[in-house]
């Protein structure tokens, strides 16, 4: 062992001292991975550590059981810049107890069981930029409680219990979050916060949307109204052009309307999931040329030819959808159930198309034939089906009907580009369908490309190489769930860690996906636990799981999957599968083990009767007539079996129909008075 050990022992003292474990200024229970920055999780006290030096600038105390603060626990800790007090058990913050704090920057008291903001608890804080209250038990904020907090940037509430909201007059906040209160009344006197950018107000209940609250707000960008009682289009978000994130979900308003969206045009992401939607219109792909990301989950889509211009919109603008999953079709019955984004054109079940290639037209034709053009493409006119309605308007529908005129003399060679929606074509290309429904583009000599967006000229000829070998890229997540049950997940962040080595703590996020109350829920975890199961959770549901690390800036280096619980019924069964094959299993061995002991105690019986055999004893390895006599007088006569003080070997069992066994017991001489007797087997 010392062989192993001597080698190593210089680096893992090179270890410790890189970690400072065994700092003399490290509080006892605490990790100080760097001498400004302290981790103490899980320390099972009731008070703050003693004993934190001066220079340090962040101090994480989640999860510590902590219930209760002085002002005496934060002297000397005038550089401290981040404060974690989440997940403890507060229920309090007495008056100017963090007042000693003058360089605080960011306080997170999340989590806990606050239940009244006073007036001067937040005293002296007069750097602070960020202030974290959410999901605590608050119902009450004192008029004055912020007052004093001139350089705020973020205040989170959402998750309280908050009925009504003092004037809150903050000049610099840019974030705030109010979700998951009851507000349903919220008006420009109660958010006077001119460089607001963004606003959620997801689940408090309003039914309008105040015209002047948020025509106050001239630098808002992102507005969560979600889960609310809007039974209509807020008619304030017409004027409203600078919005960049959008989230109307799970509200009454059924569907959109175009000339509500048509002055969203800078939208990157938006959020319409769960209103009832059964189409999009057409004109959808052209409202927002910069979007990024779209959520139209949980809607009861009719996925028909109507409806086919969206997946392949999807992948000509590189759109992520999200929550795929969840978003599948309602209608026709053949695809019911399906998920909406992985339909090909021909499952939506359009009109089929004819080709017809000629070299030539000639002028005198009654009928509409395709014309071969100067680059060599034919393209395909659809014949609708009789059962087809036709459709009268002219926009840029992907596959309107097209009318020919019995009179036309020769088809117009741009007629094809009505066929696919506008702007597929990159560089000139003219767009067509193929038989089968497809979007090409014939590109201009010059570019190539599935849309012709590569132009030749522009890339030089890739060197020749003599058989090239295939490159495949495998994409690891850094975090993946494993061994999901019905209210669990196991997270596995080895991957995580590993690739960020100076990573101490992470903040885990995550939300259920399925059901009605989709509150984030967060948690800090050391890097001392690679691996986490989320309990608690609810069966067969989506959640979307967030990694990001501790103190970074909200959106550095974060990192989100999806995760799934197991339905119940299937884990419930397959809980009874296994514990019905161990009932049958511990029997069957038991009986097995019975049948053994019997072949062995035959073997010894067959053994002694021949070596009694040979002392001219006349007895043979079968019991005798009159054995098997005496075995069935003895049963007539009532006898009870006795306790023989010789060996009795048990002869193969007989079941009497249940789970019990009557073993006959022969003694090891052979004589006519022999018992009956009844055993029952042990399994264990």
């Amino acid at each position: 062992m010392k062989i192993f050990l001597t080698p190593l022992m210089p680096f893992l003292l090179f270890l410790l001292h890189l970690d400072g474990t065994c700092s003399s200024d490290c509080p006892r229970d605490c990790s100080c991975s760097t001498p400004e920055s302290i981790l103490c999780f899980q320390r099972r006290s009731s008070t703050i550590p003693k004993g934190v030096p001066p220079p340090t600038k962040s101090l994480y105390l989640f999860a510590n059981g902590i219930e209760g603060l002085t002002t005496e626990d934060f002297d000397g800790l005038e550089k401290l810049e981040m404060l974690d007090l989440s997940q403890n058990k507060l229920t309090e913050l007495p008056d100017k107890v963090f007042e000693p704090l003058t360089s605080l920057r960011n306080l997170d008291l999340s989590s806990n069981q606050i239940s009244y903001i006073s007036e001067e608890c937040f005293q002296g804080l007069a750097l602070l930029e960020r202030l974290y209250l959410y999901s605590n038990h608050i119902k009450t904020i004192h008029p004055a409680a912020f007052d004093g907090l001139e350089h705020l940037l973020e205040l989170k509430l959402q998750g309280n219990q908050l009925t009504s909201l003092p004037a809150l007059s903050m000049p610099r906040l840019l974030l705030l979050d109010l979700r998951f209160n009851v507000l349903p009344n919220l008006g420009p006197s109660d958010l006077q916060m001119p460089n607001l950018e963004s606003l959620k107000l997801g689940g408090v209940g309003l039914t309008g949307l105040n015209k002047e609250l948020i025509g106050n707000l001239k630098n808002l960008h992102e507005l969560d109204i979600s889960g609310n009682q809007l039974e209509t289009f807020p008619p304030v978000l017409k004027e409203t052009p600078g919005l960049i994130h959008l989230s109307l979900a799970g509200n009454p308003m059924g569907p959109l309307k175009v000339q509500d969206l048509q002055n969203l045009g800078e939208l990157q992401e938006l959020d319409i999931s769960s209103l009832s939607l059964q189409g999009l219109p057409d004109e959808f792909s052209q409202l927002f040329p910069h979007l990024r990301k779209l959520t139209v989950a949980e809607n009861p889509f009719n996925c028909l030819c109507t409806l086919a211009w969206f997946p392949r919109w999807l992948r000509a603008q590189s759109i992520t959808l999200e929550r795929t999953e969840e978003t599948r079709c309602h209608f026709p019955p053949i695809n019911a159930g399906k998920v909406l984004e992985r339909l090909e054109h021909r499952d939506f079940g359009c009109p089929t198309t004819t080709t017809v290639t000629t070299s030539t037209v000639k002028t005198t034709t009654t009928m509409p034939v395709p014309v071969t053009t100067s680059l060599g493409t034919t393209r395909a006119i659809p014949y609708p089906r009789a059962s087809d309605k036709p459709i009268d308007k002219e926009d840029d529908s992907p596959l309107p009907p097209v009318a020919a005129s019995p009179s036309s003399s020769s088809m117009d060679p741009e007629d094809g580009q009505h066929f696919c929606p506008s702007h597929t074509c990159l560089n000139g290309g003219t767009c067509r369908l193929d038989e089968t429904g497809q979007v090409e583009c014939t590109c201009l000599p010059g570019t190539s490309g599935i849309f012709c967006e590569i132009q030749k000229n522009d890339i030089p000829p890739p060197p020749e190489i003599e058989n090239p070998m295939p490159t495949v890229t495998v994409d690891v997540p850094d975090i993946s769930s494993h061994q999901s049950t019905p209210t669990s997940i196991l997270l596995d962040l080895h991957r995580y860690f590993e690739m960020r080595p100076k990573t101490r703590a992470i903040r885990l996020t995550y939300r259920n996906l399925s059901g009605p109350d989709r509150r984030p829920i967060q948690l800090n975890l050391p890097s001392s636990y690679p691996e986490y199961v989320l309990r608690g959770l609810k069966p067969n549901s989506t959640y979307t799981v967030c990694a990001s690390p501790l103190g970074a800036p909200s959106g550095i280096d974060r990192v989100c999957i999806e995760a799934h619980t197991a339905p119940e019924n299937n884990f419930s069964q397959q809980q009874y599968t296994e514990k019905e094959l161990t009932t049958m299993l511990v029997p069957a061995i038991a009986i097995l083990l019975l049948l053994v002991l019997i072949a062995a105690a035959v073997g010894v019986i067959c053994y002694l009767r021949k070596k009694r055999a040979k002392g001219h004893l006349d007895l043979d390895c079968e019991p005798s007539q009159l054995e098997l006599d005496g075995v069935k007088a003895a049963v007539d006569n009532g006898a009870l079996p006795q306790k023989q003080p010789q060996l009795m070997i048990p002869e193969p069992a007989v079941q009497n129909g249940n789970l019990e066994y009557e073993v006959l017991l022969l003694q090891d001489h052979c004589t006519s008075n022999n018992n009956m007797s009844s055993h029952k087997p042990s399994y264990f």
